[in-house]
């Protein structure tokens, strides 16, 4: 368990994740992942969104995000 004097390093890694259904969905779809080998995320800052379009439909939406952890110490 951390002390609260503590002080604590934070890390940004910025991820792309994309989806057939929405921008909400692509940003969580990128955050699940991270989720997966990144712990202790504290928060995720949607920077933009895009999408593929074929013909004229959105086929494919894209949201880049900048996901924030805490640096893991060694104890």
């Amino acid at each position: 368990m951390r002390e609260f004097d503590e002080a604590h390093v934070a890390k940004v890694l910025e991820l792309i994740g994309s989806s057939p259904k929405g921008w909400q969905d692509a940003a969580e779809r990128a955050v699940r992942e991270a989720a997966k080998s990144v712990h202790d995320i504290k928060g995720v800052y949607l920077k933009e969104c895009t999408a593929k379009v074929e013909g004229d439909k959105i086929v494919e939406y894209r949201a880049v995000v900048k996901v924030t952890f805490i640096v893991e110490r060694e104890s």
